[in-house]
């Protein structure tokens, strides 16, 4: 089974998307309007929704085909992180997100990901939780909002960061026994 298969791709076309999210929101006013709104918001709202339905397929797609891949485990979340990070750092240059708020949510990402990679190297495998797919729907809802500068932007964006926060504490939790040197988790599986 190729590497270079249908679901790989996808994921692969986030991490491309994702500086194309961040050109239009920077270079917004240079394109005029259109419905009331700068055409380079408009442009990188559809493009980050494009990139988000590409992640529900991708996943979709693999597990339907049975085709899933050592580099589609390694992409996919990477490609995630790098959309989600370009967007909230192009919100944090139009001032329409704080930044402390972008630092909490990498820096969550940062320490589930070498959790993660502890686990891995323990030979525990530790997939995703309800907890972590509500903190990434919660943040794909929030910052589209955002780009497309729609009411309930913000409202949205402090729902994601409780999600952010709760799931990595749950994460952590769950991973505590591992972090004293045990080499187990505390059951169920973080995200």
């Amino acid at each position: 089974m190729s590497a270079w298969n249908l679901p790989n791709m996808l994921s692969l076309s986030r991490v491309f998307l994702a500086p194309l999210v961040m050109l239009f929101l920077t270079l917004r006013g240079q394109f005029g309007n259109v419905f009331g709104q700068p055409v380079g918001d408009v442009l990188a709202g559809l493009v980050f929704l494009l990139a988000a339905l590409t992640d529900t397929a991708d996943g979709y797609i693999a597990r339907k085909k049975g085709i899933v891949t050592n580099l589609g485990k390694f992409i996919d979340p990477l490609a995630d992180k790098i959309l989600v990070t370009a967007a909230l750092i192009a919100l944090v240059e139009l001032h329409r997100l704080s930044a402390w708020m972008v630092v909490v949510i990498v820096a969550r990402e940062f320490i589930v990901t070498g959790l993660r990679m502890v686990a891995a190297a323990e030979g525990i495998v530790i997939a995703a939780s309800k907890g972590g797919k509500a903190k990434t729907v919660s943040q794909i809802v929030a910052i589209g909002l955002l780009i497309f500068n729609l009411p309930g932007g913000t409202v949205a964006m402090w729902v994601a960061m409780i999600l952010t926060v709760w799931s990595g504490m749950d994460y952590l939790l769950k991973c505590k026994d591992m972090l004293a040197g045990s080499g187990k988790t505390s059951g169920g599986t973080p995200s």
